[in-house]
């Protein structure tokens, strides 16, 4: 594949499997392998979501050791910081001690070996992503009926990303000269209530009917604890870095994905 500026860079599925000449020729590559997350958290589940990541990043770095690509540009997550209240979250933010933390320490320590070899490496920590599928596909069949409502009394911050935003910070990940962890989230998360109230408004639906945790944790177990996680994480290397985000702001995001 090629970007704006002609180089290539490759990405590939670590599940059928990895080796050194998948990667020849290539000037940067684009890790997003990972098994969901959202799926209840059995101890084989655990398994497979740290495998998918962890082991996944760590066969394609040790693949890249015989043709270093210039960039390795690195899926990560907000999961890192956990929840954390109104504590505004930049990439200073010390991790989390949960699952999710743990886990994402882990991730990107595989994809800064890298630069063992002289690879430049970028985690992006990737927030709720908006666009055709993903977590607004699950929301908007129950908000198009009008039974939407926040989660429980909605005062956790969501933080999200457009789908195009994220397609051009990987982008810009790969032309500019960074490094090292970078929140993939738009600069103004919102409260699960304004995205709630949102989201009715550019459906046009009324969205008064909130969702107590009580039913999120029987239907999904520990896993429901992300969904109503309060992660206030603001793009604080990307904006110092001159990223300019096209959707900075909820409205713009819901109505470009919706119309």
């Amino acid at each position: 594949m090629e970007i704006a500026s002609g180089h290539t860079f490759h990405a590939i599925s670590t599940r059928a499997g990895v080796v050194a000449g998948d990667f020849e020729g290539c000037d940067a590559v684009v890790n997003l392998t990972g098994e969901p997350v959202a799926q209840r958290w059995s101890i084989a589940a655990r398994a497979r979501i740290r495998s998918s990541r962890v082991e996944g990043t760590r066969s394609i770095v040790e693949a890249l050791r015989r043709n270093p690509p210039a960039v390795l540009v690195s899926a990560s997550a907000i999961g890192y910081y956990g929840s954390r209240g109104d504590e505004v979250l930049t990439e200073s933010s010390e991790p989390a001690d949960d699952f999710l933390g743990r886990l994402a320490v882990e991730w990107e320590r595989e994809a800064l070996r890298a630069e063992e070899f002289g690879v430049r490496v970028v985690t992006l920590r990737i927030g709720v992503v908006l666009g055709e599928g993903g977590a607004l596909a699950k929301m908007l069949p129950i908000f198009r009926l009008g039974l939407g409502g926040r989660i429980g009394d909605g005062q956790q911050w969501m933080s999200w990303v457009h789908l195009d935003d994220l397609a051009r910070l990987i982008e810009f990940a790969l032309e500019s000269p960074v490094r090292g962890a970078i929140n993939a989230t738009a600069p103004n998360p919102v409260t699960n209530a304004e995205f709630t109230r949102e989201l009715g408004r550019a459906l046009h639906r009324p969205a008064v009917f909130p969702v107590p945790k009580v039913a999120l944790r029987m239907l999904y177990g520990e896993m429901a604890e992300i969904v109503w996680a309060c992660q206030r994480v603001i793009p604080q290397a990307a904006l110092s870095s001159g990223f300019r985000f096209q959707f900075p702001e909820l409205p713009t995001a819901l109505n470009r994905i919706l119309t």
